[in-house]
């Protein structure tokens, strides 16, 4: 029987089909910003609009488009392993692509780490490391570190303390406990009570800001896990992949987890996928018998499309070493923006690591720029920041975005095949929006007029 496809509506039906249907308020941010654009075509790091634009993602999907934007060995894996119409779900046999793609990922991610989990986000990547790790110790309690940001599941959402984030959703878990990122005395504290399954940590944390710990913070947490019986669990759903120059940012720091939990870059973009990779010991907790062999599990785990995306992934990325050059391009990337951004008073530090970079603002000492500032700052924390998003994608065709648990700090995380000149390109864009921040009224009227939009909305 012959299938005929419905007929396209016009873009602005289309566009007003999702306001209404799906999430009119998203469609109004996006409009208040002057984002609100139809791409046409995606190609490693850069994005073409219908309108003729040619824009450069410095957002990565959230760090999604480690390998860019629908890369062509991907694309065409992907095509491939549809065309061989095999048993892409069956959910009643022995997945061998599943069991290739786990080896892989072991023996990249090394240490102790033997088994792999599959779902389909990261925030299901973290309820697995919860229920896993509560399996593992008896235990209920999960500590973690404030500021973090680990998904938006109710049990994902239990080890983040922003209000933002959580209003509105409790109860969530009881037992988590969160601790000052860095503190090791106040981590000590809190372990030393022996009643926690687990401590999550992300080894940088992102969405805090792109906070990079010293290497003795996070060895010390992983002492202080195995003294206490605690397990030691890492979210590098945006650290991971290459991101930060290793495998995982975790080998940077020489450590050796009990639980990685992967996502995002596993996917190449193209499909969901997440790995939680796991010790012997965890995973003969958890899967102890036949019984119990799916005790564990969902729906689209170790489907063939997402198991051959994340291993076409992994072809490129180790191919192209694109670990590698990211450390290299990260360095000098950051080099250029301190030595650039270093005459500006409201920019207060340049950090990161391989392709994850944050630029930190401060409030302005200038009298003339504070007050402006200050008055922004009170109508909502985020609008200096937004009005540079905003300022770089209208102005210079760059898409980036502040940290979601710290709006003074914009993210840069390009794709790691992203060319030096798209680096320079950057650093030269966002330079020149400083420097009409400390110069112009035109930057302060621009933000008044935004909060105008938002209030109005």
């Amino acid at each position: 029987m012959a299938i005929q496809a419905s007929k396209a509506s016009p873009v602005r039906l289309l566009s007003s089909s999702y306001e209404e249907y799906v999430n009119p308020q998203w469609v109004a941010l996006l409009n208040v910003l002057d984002m609100n654009v139809r791409y046409q075509r995606c190609a490693g790091s850069e994005l073409f609009t219908n309108d003729g634009r040619r824009i450069l993602d410095f957002l990565s999907g959230y760090c999604v488009h480690n390998t860019g934007h629908n890369h062509p060995y991907i694309v065409q894996a992907l095509k491939d392993e549809l065309d061989k119409s095999g048993p892409a779900m069956l959910q009643s046999h022995v997945p061998e692509i599943a069991g290739e793609l786990a080896q892989r990922l072991c023996q990249l991610a090394g240490g102790g780490l033997k088994k792999v989990y599959f779902g389909s986000s990261g925030s299901e990547g973290v309820e697995a490391a919860i229920k896993f790790a509560r399996a593992t110790t008896g235990r209920t309690g999960i500590v973690y570190a404030r500021s973090s940001f680990h998904g938006l599941t109710a049990g994902a959402l239990s080890l983040m303390n922003d209000a933002f984030w959580r209003d509105g959703f409790g109860p969530l878990l009881q037992d988590t406990v969160g601790v000052e990122y860095g503190d090791a005395s106040a981590l000590e504290s809190a372990l030393q009570t022996r009643r926690h399954a687990a401590l999550v940590l992300e080894p940088v944390q992102a969405e805090a800001g792109i906070r990079v710990p010293s290497k003795a913070y996070l060895q010390k947490a992983e002492e202080l896990c195995g003294k206490t019986g605690t397990l030691f669990v890492i979210d590098e759903v945006q650290t991971g992949m290459f991101r930060t120059g290793t495998f995982l940012a975790s080998h940077q720091f020489e450590l050796r987890p009990d639980i990685v939990v992967l996502a995002k870059a596993l996917s190449g973009g193209l499909m969901p996928v997440s790995a939680v990779l796991m010790t012997d010991k965890i995973y003969h907790a958890v899967y102890s018998s036949l019984r119990r062999a799916i005790v564990h599990t969902s729906t689209f785990s170790e489907n063939s499309l997402s198991m051959r995306a994340g291993l076409a992934s992994l072809d490129v990325l180790e191919s192209q070493q694109l670990g590698p050059r990211a450390m290299e391009l990260g360095e000098m990337f950051r080099a250029k923006l301190r030595n650039q951004l270093a005459p500006f008073q409201m920019v207060k530090e340049v950090r990161g690591m391989g392709l994850l970079s944050g630029i930190e603002f401060v409030a302005p000492q200038k009298m003339l720029l504070r007050v402006p500032f200050e008055a922004f700052h009170r109508i909502h924390p985020a609008m200096f920041g937004q009005i540079v998003v905003m300022r770089m994608f209208r102005d210079n065709n760059i898409l980036t975005q502040i940290c979601g648990n710290n709006f003074m700090v914009l993210k840069a995380a390009p794709p790691l095949v992203v060319k030096e000149e798209q680096l320079d390109e950057f650093v030269a864009a966002i330079r020149s929006v400083v420097e009409l921040a400390h110069t112009s009224a035109a930057f302060w009227t621009e933000a008044l007029g935004l909060a105008r939009r938002a209030v109005n909305v």
